[in-house]
């Protein structure tokens, strides 16, 4: 089940994160980085749950690489670069913002 875990983990920080960017792109820095600590707390289940698994494995217990514990790192993996990603756009998200809302009170 652990596998599962993680795949669940990961792919709800996933959609926190898809929310958190489009709500930067609407100008909602805030809520944006509430979904990304939201996103870093399931990130942390996830990893902890794989922790655990790494060190059973090097305890010497016998591991089986099956499809779902492949996937489940892949998640895993791409969610956490997209959580960097997330970080960095909502930052320029934020600073184009400010840029446009400085630009739009200079023409009047």
């Amino acid at each position: 089940m652990t596998g599962f875990d993680i795949v669940a983990y990961a792919g709800d920080a996933e959609t926190d994160l898809l929310d958190a960017l489009d709500a930067a792109h609407k100008g909602e820095f805030d809520h944006a980085r509430e979904l990304v600590k939201s996103a870093e707390e399931s990130i942390n289940l996830a990893h902890n749950t794989q922790t655990k698994l790494l060190s059973q494995e090097a305890g010497g217990q016998e591991m089986d690489v099956t499809f779902i514990m492949v996937h489940a790192q892949d998640t895993l993996m791409t969610t956490m670069m997209l959580k960097n990603e997330a970080k960095y756009f909502i930052d320029e998200y934020e600073r184009l913002h400010k840029l446009e809302e400085q630009f739009a009170s200079q023409q009047h």
